[in-house]
């Protein structure tokens, strides 16, 4: 697959072959789904919280005595079938409930899958740079439109392009994040994705393209330690 690489004034100056295999092959639509969905459900919050009978303020004194008044038996009125009661089965959910796991190079093939997906679909802007020479969201705006960006957008923005960042940071449907954090779910819930041409080619080839057994034997980035 041949992705032309534009300029800021949206001028193809160039063009890079990616190696669909490398991404998939082809769409896999219950990996994508997959993925999604953890990604999803890892950023629940996990802090719903109701009250038992026992956490609910008030007296814990009997209403009335158990026998001879004709009604039911009752304690406090903090039961669960008293109006402003506790719950009788109260909510104690913390975020690690809602986690869901997938092995890591499932993760990865779903993640460059995503990609691909963008690539078919023509949704990925491949430019030769992204630093701007002064941090005004105006010179951004010029940018997208000569991009012809009219949809909400994900650039992916190393942490040195200072004026980039800032320009874009005012911009509601843009979202920014470092090029190794793209993931499936940032790539699937924006329409196009913005990238520097060197910061593909860099995600491409770097720790995040190993997907089979290597990611575990030896896996690229990790910090070496010496023997003494």
């Amino acid at each position: 697959m041949v992705v032309p690489v534009l300029n800021q004034k949206g001028v193809e100056v160039g063009s890079l072959t990616i190696d669909e295999a490398a991404l998939g092959g082809s769409v896999n639509a219950s990996l994508l789904k997959q993925a999604y969905v953890r990604y999803h459900a890892g950023q629940r919050q996990g802090s719903s919280r109701t009250k038992n009978r026992t956490e609910v303020e008030g007296s814990t004194r009997k209403l009335y005595r158990q026998k001879g008044t004709g009604n039911a038996r009752h304690g406090d009125r903090k039961a669960n079938l008293m109006k402003g009661g506790g719950h009788g089965h109260s909510k104690k959910r913390v975020r690690e409930d809602y986690r869901l796991d997938m092995p890591k190079k499932m993760r990865r093939k779903a993640n460059r899958n995503a990609l691909l997906a963008k690539l078919v679909d023509n949704e990925v802007r491949v430019v030769d740079s992204l630093e701007l020479g002064s941090p005004k969201t105006k010179e951004f705006v010029t940018l997208l439109g000569a991009l012809k960006i009219d949809r909400t957008a994900l650039v992916a923005l190393p942490s040195v392009a200072v004026n980039s960042r800032k320009a874009a940071a005012n911009l509601g449907d843009v979202t920014l994040c470092q090029p190794g954090q793209l993931n499936c779910f940032d790539l699937l819930n924006h329409r196009y994705l913005i990238i520097a041409k060197s910061d593909l080619e860099a995600w491409l080839q770097g720790p995040w393209s190993q997907t089979g057994k290597d990611a575990k034997i030896s896996p690229r980035g990790r910090a070496k330690t010496e023997i003494k």
